[in-house]
Parts: C-alpha cells; sequence; structure tokens
C-alpha cells in the first residue's frame, strides 16, 4: 500500500490491472484504517479514470457472492448518492412502484455515508432483515416482484472499508461503484449520478455491458430525476434532456423533496408516499423515476410508463409490493 499511496501522491494514475489488484488487497490483507482512508481521499482529490474505475469494479465483480436472477430478467434501480442534496428514498420508493407495475426489481442498496439516510436505513427501520442466499431472494421476486440486496452482505470489500466510509462521511469513489456491482448483474438498469463526468464514464462504461439502461442526472446536482430543473439521461438508444413537462408536470421546489433530518423522518416520508399520504410532488417525483426504468425495463414510451406509476401507486399494488417483501423476510 505505502508503494501506491506514493505514486497516487506524485499524482500518477493507476491502471486497470493495478487498480483491480489493490482493491482486492484491501479486502482480504490488514491494511490499517489510515492507509484506507488515505488510499480513498486520493480519489476525493482527483477525477477516476477510466481504467481506474474498470479495474475497482472488476475486483469487486470477481469476489463478490454472485447470485443468478437471469429467469426473471429483472432491474435495478441504484443512484450513486454523493450528491450532498439529502433527498428522501426516491430510488428505493420508485423500486416498489416499478416493482408494482408488474416488473421484477433486484435493487441493490447500501446504508447512507455521505446522506442522513440510505435505503438500507430505511427499510430496516421498516422491518425488512436482508438476507444473502439466491433461494429466498428468487422466492422475494416470485411472491413481491422485488428483492433488496445489501451490498456489504455480497462484496467483501465494501464490508471491508466501511467503517473508514462511515468515519469520513464523505462521498468516495465506492459511490461510484455501488450501482455498477449489483451482484446479479441485471441486463436492465436505471442508474442516477451526481456528475456529468460520471454520467460520461458510466455511459462508456454501459454501452459495453448492458443491453437496457437509463444513466440520469438533474443539471442542479441531483443523482435521480428531481423535478426540480432539467435532467440528462443518456440510455442504450439515445441521449436526451427530460424537462418535468415531459411527464406532464410544473417544475418542483428543493425543498419538496426533502428527506429530513434523521431516519426516522426519512422512513415517515417513505411509507406517506406508499400509503398514498404525502405531497404531490413527493409522489411525482417517485412516479417520474419509476417511470424511466418501467420504460426501459417495458421498452415502451415515457409517458405510458409514467401513467402505469401513477396507477401503481394509487391502487395500492406497490404497497402491496412493499408490505409482501416485509412479510416475506421477516418468516424466514
Amino acid at each position: 500500500m505505502k508503494t501506491i499511496l506514493n505514486r497516487l501522491i506524485a499524482h500518477e494514475t493507476l491502471s486497470k490491472d493495478e487498480a483491480k489488484q489493490i482493491l482486492k488487497q484491501i479486502s482480504t490483507e490488514d491494511f490499517s484504517e489510515v492507509q484506507i482512508a488515505a488510499f480513498l481521499t486520493v480519489f476525493m482529490m482527483r477525477n477516476i479514470t477510466l481504467d481506474e474505475l474498470t479495474g475497482f469494479r472488476q475486483a469487486l465483480l470477481e469476489l463478490c457472492h454472485a447470485l443468478d436472477f437471469s429467469e426473471f430478467d429483472p432491474i435495478d434501480l441504484c443512484g450513486t448518492g454523493g450528491d450532498s442534496k439529502n433527498t428522501f428514498n426516491i430510488s428505493t420508493l420508485a423500486a416498489f412502484v416499478t416493482a408494482g407495475a408488474g416488473v421484477h426489481v433486484a435493487k441493490h442498496g447500501n446504508y447512507g455515508v455521505s446522506s442522513v439516510s440510505g435505503s438500507s436505513n430505511v427499510l430496516v427501520l421498516l422491518g425488512l432483515k436482508f438476507q444473502q442466499e439466491e433461494s429466498i431472494h428468487k422466492h422475494c421476486l416470485d411472491k413481491a416482484n422485488i428483492c433488496i440486496l445489501h451490498a456489504p452482505l455480497f462484496h467483501p470489500a465494501m464490508k471491508t472499508v466501511a467503517p473508514v466510509r462511515k468515519s469520513l462521511a464523505l462521498k468516495t469513489f465506492f459511490n461510484m461503484l455501488g450501482p455498477m456491482v449489483n451482484p446479479c448483474q441485471p441486463q436492465k438498469q436505471l442508474v442516477g449520478v451526481y456528475s456529468l463526468q460520471l454520467l460520461r464514464l458510466y455511459s462508456y462504461l454501459y454501452q459495453k455491458n448492458h443491453k437496457a439502461y437509463a444513466i440520469v442526472h438533474a443539471l442542479d446536482g441531483y443523482d435521480e430525476i428531481s423535478l426540480t430543473q432539467s435532467a440528462k439521461v443518456v440510455t442504450h438508444q439515445e441521449d436526451r434532456v427530460l424537462e418535468p413537462e415531459d411527464f406532464g408536470l410544473k417544475r418542483h421546489s428543493p425543498e419538496a423533496i426533502f428527506g429530513g433530518n434523521s431516519v426516522r423522518e426519512a422512513a415517515d416520508i417513505f411509507m406517506n408516499v406508499l400509503q398514498n399520504k404525502s405531497t404531490p410532488e413527493q409522489q411525482h417525483v417517485v412516479c417520474a423515476n419509476a417511470a424511466l426504468a418501467i420504460s426501459v425495463s417495458k421498452d415502451i414510451d415515457l409517458k405510458t410508463a409514467f401513467a402505469e406509476a401513477r396507477e401503481s401507486l394509487k391502487s395500492g399494488r406497490a404497497l402491496k409490493s412493499f408490505n409482501r417483501l416485509i412479510e416475506l423476510s421477516q418468516s424466514i
């Protein structure tokens, strides 16, 4: 590690193979938290290269506890986080709305690091018990249309660096990697990213690795469709800029999608949305993101997908999917 740190401090970059090897070492060898923190900090101070990101990704995928859900052809809805916006758990809610619309969802997630509440924080508080066994997740996909894949259970390296990330409480390159390393490697994905630079890196990688995808970045900094501003979207078919008007909506204020100051507040918002007790703005932003996922998964136009998302939420099917998943996780 000392040699690598000296090189990085001297403004050198890593090759793809070097990046893969050092991340494998971090997960299997006894490096100190100070050394790991120094390594992560380097990549907070400069842009990561495509080779470095690719190497880190390959390391995590080679080490992970892999799953095969090909029979369900699921989609993942996952954001990088790290946008410092402190929204409520929009992509997680959108995942349940998508499941309620009849789409299988294999959602990858983790505890919040740079935000008040990550998807795993809220779901644990609401009663979900995380599982690792493939058969259990397949049962959830079959009965609830959705399973939740808690990243530390599948990625040794993520578990190793978790205490350091928590202490730093800042976005690191692990934020970039999260959506890329879903252990079932779904062939459909909606990814939210926190910068245009990262959107370009993702689009370059995904055009080689995924059959159907949408990568989104709101131009005012959110790692999802926020409806507060235009959003840049790159898919396997096109590049476009989405406006709130494309969903038949008006622009929302940032305050309308604020996530609260605690996990409890985030969880209350979460349940209010699913139970149709939330504000129209909260419902709109969830359905807009779900619509993009439904559009990718079903290969339908965005307006039709948005109507399906609204119906999933209004009819209670999204809530039914959530309740069924909680029930299944607690019965094992």
